[in-house]
């Protein structure tokens, strides 16, 4: 019993330890222009906030990364919108989900 126990308890673990937040730094941007604002400039930032108004969807870039973001995130991303960000979710893919963002 105590062995069934000790297993249970330790998948467990493992299960919570995988789908823990984790918390990357890059650029929101957009799907049409991708990396291509990662300086995150005002031309930039003006740039993204049109792709988006016009029906690109917001991205985020890290590295060499462009990383889809989910649709119950955009309420959260869009005020960052060509901004430097630091973000805190959990990755499907390359897909996130934003459980926050900072500038």
């Amino acid at each position: 019993m105590k062995k069934l126990l000790f297993a249970t308890v330790l998948s467990f673990a493992a299960f919570t330890a995988t789908a823990a937040a984790e918390e990357w730094s890059g650029v929101i941007s957009d799907s049409k222009c991708g990396a291509a604002h990662a300086d995150a400039s005002e031309k930039s930032m003006a740039c993204v906030k049109k792709c988006v108004g016009s029906g690109a969807s917001a991205v985020f870039v890290s590295g060499d990364k462009v990383l889809k973001i989910d649709a119950a995130s955009m309420d959260k991303v869009k005020p960052n919108l060509g901004h430097k960000v630091t973000i805190t979710g959990k990755l499907d893919g390359d897909t996130v989900h934003v459980d926050s963002i900072k500038m």
